[in-house]
């Protein structure tokens, strides 16, 4: 048997438990890992509240977590890793665990931490998926909403790195970890469409919104069209006639090996705020329904 947070009803962080359970066992084309490092995701916090029970009804009891990093210690047929790998990716079935599966490993390189590594994951491959979604290109300007969160700094990395001019809204004590990242930050909130202006006077030419924060109107005025405006967290965007990007976070299979060496030669940063032991993961939770966390929140099994 091996330990892994479960719930069996919707609800607030108290549902998760650690629970033992028998160790999965991987099929054709998969690894099984014992986890090192398991990411913290906003839809893990949806999935265990309830919000996506309609989209996707749970099959309880319900191991959460999409993300994983650790050492393959069992090969399924057909799958290219040995025992003693060291590697990353999108788990099947929960990554909450002493033990998870993975169906498409990536090496981790040496240089990666193991949380670095397990948190790139699913904000990685959904900054990466949604710019090539907008098809912004050099030389153009894209606003980032939510530019200091995860999937923000990452969005704004690749951008910049692309030859693209980035401004993101952000909180006030957020302002220097995106300049830093060559973007012009602005305050979010009362006056944001007017900062913006001012910090682009030639105009905007998409807008990703990673913050769900009501903003999907203002910004389909500044760029004149709602197909240049993408948002991952506004669930009215069908109202704007805005794309909402979801579903696989790479289906080419090509962005996470990518990500993965962009961040080991330090070309890419991601903060990670905390780590917590596998049995508090109901604590992180809680900080982050509570927006406690400047980063990545991490469990370690």
């Amino acid at each position: 048997m091996s330990t892994a947070i479960t719930f069996s009803e919707y609800g607030a962080p108290e549902v998760l438990r650690l629970a033992e359970v028998a160790p999965p066992q991987p099929g054709p084309g998969q690894v099984r890992i014992k986890v090192k490092a398991a990411s913290v995701n906003p839809l893990d916090l949806k999935t265990r509240s309830g919000l996506m029970a309609k989209a996707v009804p749970a099959r309880f009891p319900v191991t959460p977590g999409l993300d994983a990093a650790g050492v393959v210690d069992a090969v399924g047929e057909g799958a290219d890793v040995a025992v003693g790998d060291e590697v990353l990716g999108s788990t099947v079935g929960g990554s909450y665990s002493e033990y998870a599966l993975l169906e498409r490993p990536v090496a981790k390189p040496e240089v990666l931490s193991w949380e670095v590594a397990a948190s790139l994951v699913t904000v990685g491959q959904t900054a990466s998926r949604v710019l090539g979604q907008l098809g912004v290109e050099a030389g153009q300007t894209l606003l980032v909403h939510g530019a200091a969160g995860s999937v923000g700094v990452i969005a704004v990395q690749l951008a910049v790195a692309h030859g693209i001019t980035v401004i993101g809204t952000v909180g006030e004590h957020d302002t220097e970890r995106v300049t830093v990242l060559g973007a012009t930050a602005v305050r979010y909130g009362d006056g944001w469409v007017e900062r913006v202006k001012a910090a682009a006077p030639a105009g905007v030419d998409f807008v990703f919104d990673a913050s769900g924060a009501g903003v999907l109107a203002d910004s389909v005025a500044l760029t004149g069209d709602p197909a240049k405006v993408i948002t991952i967290a506004d669930m009215s965007a069908a109202q704007h006639g805005v794309r909402f990007s979801a579903g696989s976070a790479d289906q080419g299979g090509q962005a996470l090996p990518e990500l993965v060496q962009l961040a080991a030669a330090g070309k890419l940063t991601l903060p990670i705020w905390r780590t917590y032991p596998l049995a508090e993961a109901a604590q992180a939770h809680a900080d982050l329904e509570a927006h406690r966390n400047r980063g990545k929140a991490v469990l370690l099994p």
